[in-house]
């Protein structure tokens, strides 16, 4: 489908490889426990110790990424902590006035976090927009809980923008539920 067709153009010698496979681990669970991120870290040091075990990708569906081998280790492994803008992705899509832009994450889930999402950014907000995300996701990913209605309080974007929370772990937008972040504009 489309995220196959996109990596193929994006890496197409990793996807030949890839295709190249006669086996595959999918390795899928739920944590029993939010409290750390143990389980975030296990996972990160399985899937490793299978890339050395001859693995040659790793496809997140979290975040929609194809990782290669060497990448995984270096971004991922190697840092030997969290590194949460690592496992988030900051989708851009066009809204349907071609002017305005959505911004939105996926991979928060791993954090046992929501994703988030902010809607018609004109251009002129965009940085600000790519800030508070990045913010947010460090933040949330180190234990912070967004309240509902919690102000958004940034030089780069309008006063008066807040939280609120949706969505649900079947949102195909998402597959987790979200913070929309409301903007004042």
């Amino acid at each position: 489908g489309y995220l196959w067709d996109e990596f193929k153009n994006q890496a197409p010698n990793l996807a030949t490889q890839v295709e190249g496979c006669d086996q595959c681990l999918i390795l899928q669970g739920t944590p029993e426990e939010f409290a750390t991120l143990n389980y975030l870290r296990d996972t990160v040091g399985l899937i490793t110790y299978l890339l050395d075990q001859g693995g040659c990708a790793v496809y997140d569906p979290l975040m929609f990424r194809w990782w290669a081998a060497a990448d995984w280790k270096e971004q991922l492994f190697v840092p030997a902590a969290p590194v949460p803008r690592h496992h988030t992705e900051i989708l851009v899509s066009d809204e349907a006035k071609s002017s305005l832009k959505w911004f939105h994450t996926r991979g928060l889930r791993k954090f046992g976090r929501p994703d988030i999402s902010v809607r018609h950014v004109p251009l002129e907000y965009e940085e600000g927009v790519i800030d508070l995300c990045n913010r947010l996701i460090e933040h949330m990913a180190f234990g912070h809980i967004a309240p509902e209605g919690q102000r958004i309080n940034m030089k780069s974007l309008p006063c008066g923008g807040i939280i609120q929370h949706g969505g649900n772990l079947d949102d195909p937008d998402f597959n987790n539920v979200h913070i929309e972040v409301k903007l004042n504009l």
